[in-house]
């Protein structure tokens, strides 16, 4: 056993009207990957903000190499040698690459000027550690959010931590991008760094994991090595059982074509289009998955059928109407609704409260005389909170109480209130764990036997498989496989996912 570089004993953390810790302990080991694990609102995040110095805790203590400590921010915690990918990622997207890498701690010449040159040659060699070729000086809003994904990974490897926390740091990136990073988190434990990773995809843990930690309920409910757990015994310490979702039964009664899509193409960087001339149709009572690694086009795909890229050229038609040249107000009056994958920045008003993100996008149907009827929108927000298990202590609960994965199933519920007849979800399990899946799988299967058309983003391959009736690849802007559910084999989709243009299918 490595040695406890890091030690919490205690720790109680309540936030009004919630009490997210309770009584935890939480050892971390050097050179080692030590795993915490547990459903949305299980306390995770709290904790490693706590560990980060971005939240302090209501009572415990912590120490690191035998001294007591407490981080009064996440300076005074990097000071001390902790570093955090966080989970809604931290960047500034008016900044460069590089300034975000070096925000706070830029690199001085001669004490007195920033060494752009050196920030920009350190910044290289941090995207190239792992494996991308992103411009340093590239704004990074004008970023994918993979991309932003490696850029905030970057970060944390600047910060040369001895305890490094990664929050879901795989959530938007690929296979292969995922391969890469397993590669520096090993480099990074030969070095004696201590990690500490959050990940709700098991098998990745498994796969990583020296040490696992379980929460449940705010309360630590597990520890074990790694030679103690396999992925049903996860289960059973987060949830009670091993059922995580049950397949959609394969007999669907689909009718006609709802969504048509023809000849549709969108400019990318350089000469490259980020779409090439791809047609395809969707149909009501059926769920399509959209399978492809990052800068296939998938989020593109979504944002030109939704109307948030003007400059898209093709054909739209929502039950034979064409949409094209139509704004978003009009298309999601039309029945077509987009749940985006950045739901921090997309999807959510941080300073509103739960109920008022839900009924954001549903005002007018909830519109008495000039005002809201809250006597009309009440019962209806009580009944997605309760469909979708949102775990809140009301609709009046700031939104930023909740746990990412909470906070997801609120920026769906939005979508439902305004009664659609397409529902676009990019990657709308990104960030939420195992039991939260299974109730979003859950409710698109619901809607999709009431006849709605549901479509959604998906990097992971068993999520392709959980709930879609048929599956599409994309690969260089173009749709390069259309399966049956039952007849899509892993290796056939990735295969797919990779082949170029002119291989692709048409």
């Amino acid at each position: 056993m490595s040695q406890v570089v890091f030690s919490a004993k205690g720790i109680t953390k309540a936030f009004p009207g919630t009490l997210a810790l309770q009584d935890v302990d939480f050892e971390v080991h050097a050179g080692a990957v030590n795993v915490l694990i547990g459903e949305n609102g299980a306390g995770k995040s709290t904790l490693m903000k706590i560990l980060a110095g971005v939240e302090q805790p209501t009572l415990g203590t912590m120490t690191m190499e035998g001294n007591s400590v407490r981080f009064d921010s996440i300076r005074d915690a990097a000071s001390k040698g902790i570093g955090i990918v966080f989970q809604e990622l931290n960047l500034c997207p008016n900044l460069s690459v590089t300034e975000n890498i070096f925000l706070g701690r830029e690199i001085a010449k001669a004490g007195i000027h920033i060494d752009r040159a050196a920030q920009t040659r350190r910044t290289t060699e941090l995207i190239g550690r792992l494996e991308h070729d992103i411009d340093p000086s590239a704004l990074v809003g004008d970023l994918m959010i993979g991309e932003q994904q490696i850029v905030e990974i970057a970060k944390a490897l600047a910060e040369d931590a001895r305890i490094l926390i990664m929050d879901e740091p795989t959530s938007a990136l690929s296979a292969s991008e995922v391969e890469v990073l397993f590669k520096v988190i090993g480099e990074l434990k030969r070095a004696g760094v201590a990690i500490i990773y959050i990940s709700h995809r098991l098998e990745e843990l498994i796969r990583i994991g020296d040490y696992f930690t379980v929460l449940r309920d705010g309360r630590l409910a597990a520890t074990a090595a790694r030679e103690n757990v396999t992925i049903p015994w996860i289960i059973e310490k987060m949830l009670g059982s091993e059922e995580v979702v049950a397949k959609r039964p394969p007999a669907i009664q689909a009718g006609p074509p709802i969504l048509s899509v023809d000849h549709l193409s969108l400019p990318g960087r350089g000469h490259a289009l980020a779409l090439d001339d791809l047609s395809v149709s969707f149909r009501p009572g059926e769920i399509t998955a959209i399978y492809g690694l990052l800068g296939a086009g998938r989020t593109e795909l979504f944002e030109s059928l939704y109307g948030l890229r003007p400059n898209a050229r093709g054909s739209v038609r929502l039950d034979g109407v064409e949409l094209a040249g139509h704004s978003v107000n009009r298309r999601m009056k039309s029945g077509l609704l987009l749940v985006p994958e950045d739901r921090q920045r997309d999807g959510l008003v941080q300073n509103l409260s739960v109920g008022g993100n839900l009924g954001l996008a549903s005002l007018r149907r909830f519109t008495r005389y000039f005002s809201i009827s809250k006597a009309h929108e009440a019962p209806l927000l009580e009944q997605i909170i309760k469909q979708l298990h949102i775990k809140t202590a009301s609709a009046d609960a700031p939104i930023t109480s909740l746990s990412g994965g909470n906070q997801q199933k609120v920026v769906i519920g939005k979508s439902l209130l305004t009664e659609p007849r397409v529902l676009l979800l990019d990657e709308p399990s990104r960030g939420i764990d195992i039991g939260a899946k299974a109730e979003v799988f859950s409710t698109m299967r619901d809607l999709a036997d009431q006849g709605l058309c549901i479509v959604y983003t998906t990097s992971d391959l068993k999520e392709t498989h959980a709930v879609a009736d048929r599956i599409l690849v994309m690969a260089y802007g173009r749709i390069t496989a259309d399966l049956r559910a039952e007849e899509a084999s892993d290796e056939a989709l990735v295969r797919a996912s990779t082949l170029k243009p002119e291989t692709a299918l048409a």
